[in-house]
């Protein structure tokens, strides 16, 4: 269900259906933001809330409208105690001055403290692409996610191999005698190095590289051993979210 080619668009909608309960997945706000998908289903009997990036509209990136949906429906499962499955393939914020101007950071901040505040059962699977600020604020072990999983072929890294080899190796590139050769050379060793899951399951920011086949086992037995966790903010009136 995932390509192999990174550039390769898929609807996410088809990974949850094959995951949840009896392929019944409900979805919220349908029509409003389609790069994120929230909605509701059940694992194993258990009422989840799923969030995931849509791949098949704008590659999958966080803008203003995406950001503010899915803060919105993070903050409604943690009020109700539902627990919240995270499906990530973003490549990043979507790039833009109308963004800039609307304030993408403000609003991309709301979904990140949304998460980091989340009291409920938190598991994330890295399906494909994770790249920076956006793979941050989608449920991150950086913002307190309890299990995280990723496929083999996930790419975890600051930016995506082609941006970050032209920024690095620019002027290497340039005087080289075969600049595109020269450009591979530096791609696949990012790659190995940087862009995959093994990298950050070093780092303890991954708990497991897991098979697409075993993905409902496991997300089945981590809301299991989930079932009974209990978090307690720190003791305040409440917090400042970002407005």
């Amino acid at each position: 269900m995932v390509p192999l080619d990174a550039a390769k668009p898929y609807d996410i909608k088809e990974i949850i259906r094959a995951v949840v309960d009896d392929g019944y997945f409900l979805e919220v706000h349908e029509h409003y933001a389609q790069n994120i998908v929230v909605g509701f289903a059940r694992l194993e009997g258990r009422p989840v809330g799923i969030v995931a990036n849509q791949p098949a509209v704008l590659a999958g990136c966080l803008d203003i409208d995406a950001s503010v949906k899915g803060a919105r429906f993070v903050r409604f499962c943690d009020c109700f105690n539902l627990p919240l499955v995270t499906l990530v393939d973003v490549p990043g914020f979507l790039p833009g001055t109308s963004q800039e101007y609307g304030g993408i950071i403000k609003h991309g901040a709301k979904q990140l403290y949304a998460f980091a505040e989340a009291t409920v059962p938190k598991v994330t699977l890295i399906t494909r692409k994770a790249y920076g600020g956006a793979y941050d604020v989608m449920a991150s072990k950086h913002i307190r996610a309890d299990i995280n999983y990723a496929y083999p072929n996930a790419e975890i890294a600051v930016m995506g191999p082609d941006g970050a080899v032209n920024i690095i190796y620019r002027d290497t590139i340039a005087k080289a005698a075969e600049p595109e050769k020269q450009r591979a050379e530096y791609i696949a060793e990012y790659r190995r190095t940087f862009a995959n899951p093994y990298k950050a399951a070093e780092l303890g920011f991954v708990d497991e590289v897991i098979l697409p086949r075993d993905t409902r086992p496991r997300l089945v037995s981590a809301l299991r051993m989930l079932e009974n966790k209990r978090q307690e903010n720190l003791p305040r009136k409440h917090g400042n979210i970002p407005l």
